[in-house]
């Protein structure tokens, strides 16, 4: 597809939650020239309608930069009709229409509804690059489904950046118990993220990293990312990550090489880590090794099976 001469160039961060994601967004935003939006997936109904925080602590809608972005984009988020894009939202951007998304032409049906959907992002992701005066945004979403309704968008330069982590570990961390403390209101002390059972992360894990393949063999530029690999050299990574966005000499916060220093920052959503600023010290969470029940180890092995190698995974994980 032929970009416009005005694209915006968006380092889309995909893979399943729980891989590290957030954190390397955030050491991404740190980067000259980039500007981390969080899971704009969600900025709809956690921002837009539930107000939720950003990740400068204020409430969505007091948040100056998100207040502008919404005024430069739709003249406003009262203005915006939120209910009606999530009725074209839920029309388009579904996983049970990656495939039909990611052929080499749309139907015409469903074309329609894909350009109604872009034509917001796009508008957004224009307002924010106009505010914020970044050359690249970057949007964790991690939907694989997302991610290919933006690749038919002539006005997105889309780079994914596609994170993998071993699915036992992803599943570990999908069972734990976590506050989400950006929710606001009566609820905000009891709202927690979700949590999946081992069976349903693995099937998870299986379709969005497939997906985000598909994405990579119609020819969206893609940079896989093991969380292995980024935990073991955090600096190194960072810096191809930025070649890749065309952030050439940008240069990482790194203190050392395993401890990072994180101002504040605009996300949207995420990982409660995003509200976490100061230095961060770097290091491979293993703890599922010796957490994870066997008969639950086994179950995501042998559901995941088939991609394992493909990623570099062993079938039977030391530890």
């Amino acid at each position: 597809m032929e970009r416009s001469a005005d694209s915006i160039r968006v380092l889309f961060i995909g893979g399943l939650g729980r891989s590290g994601s957030t954190l390397l967004e955030r050491i991404l935003g740190e980067l000259d020239g980039a500007f981390a939006m969080g899971e704009v997936v969600h900025l709809w109904q956690r921002g837009v309608v539930d107000g939720e925080r950003c990740g400068c602590g204020e409430p969505f809608h007091d948040c100056e930069l998100w207040r502008k972005a919404g005024e430069s984009a739709f003249g406003g988020w009262p203005s915006f009709d939120v209910a009606g894009f999530l009725d074209v939202k839920a029309s388009a951007d579904r996983t049970r229409y990656i495939p039909s998304l990611a052929r080499a032409r749309l139907a015409d049906d469903l074309r329609g509804r894909v350009e109604k959907h872009n034509a917001v992002y796009a508008r957004l992701y224009g307002a924010v690059r106009e505010v914020s005066g970044a050359q690249v945004l970057i949007d964790s979403s991690k939907s694989a489904s997302l991610a290919h309704c933006l690749r038919w968008s002539p006005d997105i330069d889309l780079r994914i950046v596609h994170v993998v982590r071993d699915p036992r570990a992803v599943a570990h961390s999908w069972a734990k118990t976590v506050r989400r403390p950006e929710a606001v209101g009566d609820t905000a002390e009891g709202e927690f993220m979700a949590r999946w059972s081992p069976g349903k992360t693995a099937l998870h894990w299986d379709a969005q990293n497939f997906g985000f393949d598909l994405l990579a063999r119609a020819g969206v530029p893609t940079l896989r990312v093991r969380y292995e690999d980024f935990a073991a050299a955090p600096a190194d990574t960072v810096r191809g990550i930025a070649r890749f966005a065309g952030l050439d000499g940008a240069e990482p916060p790194f203190a050392d090489p395993a401890t990072v220093e994180l101002s504040a920052n605009h996300q949207v959503a995420g990982n409660p880590m995003r509200f976490r600023t100061g230095r961060v010290e770097l290091r491979a969470d293993e703890a599922w090794r010796e957490a994870t029940r066997p008969v639950h180890r086994a179950l995501v092995t042998a559901v995941t099976m088939p991609m394992l190698g493909r990623y570099g995974y062993r079938r039977r994980p030391s530890g």
